[in-house]
């Protein structure tokens, strides 16, 4: 997708008191201050700020939570995990940063056991799947 303001970032933003439905797919950075009711697949960076809520699965490359997520987190890099951060579903990540007060209601794994998202809406899989019995 080709930049039309060159030397600016593209982003993605759902602002504070937005309610969105449904799934939501990116190819550029996004950042959720709002709510989100559905799954949201992105493939560069996801932030979700303390007001910020998602009530669905987040798979992403990167991402820097402070606010609320209801689903599973699929984070093929590094997962941020700030104080205000709650977090009721399963972790899938490459590396995690936790700041003391986060709440994880759920289990976490993370490691080389998965594989990177190769983009929007792949599944991770595990090395034991790919090596066969």
């Amino acid at each position: 997708m080709k930049n039309d303001m060159p030397g600016q970032p593209n982003i993605n933003i759902i602002s504070s008191g937005s309610v969105l439905t449904g799934t939501l797919k990116s190819k550029s950075d996004l950042r959720i201050s709002g709510t989100i009711d559905g799954e949201v697949q992105a493939d560069s960076k996801c932030i979700v700020s303390e007001s910020g809520v998602v009530k669905g699965d987040l798979v992403t490359k990167e991402a820097d939570i402070a606010g609320t997520i209801h689903g599973e987190l699929k984070v093929s890099n590094r997962l941020i995990l700030r104080s205000s951060a709650k977090i009721t579903g399963d972790i899938q990540t490459k590396v995690l940063m936790v700041e003391e007060g986060a709440h994880i209601d759920g289990s976490c794994k993370m490691g080389d056991q998965t594989n990177a998202v190769s983009g929007v809406g792949n599944n991770f899989k595990k090395e034991t799947e790919k090596k066969g019995a």
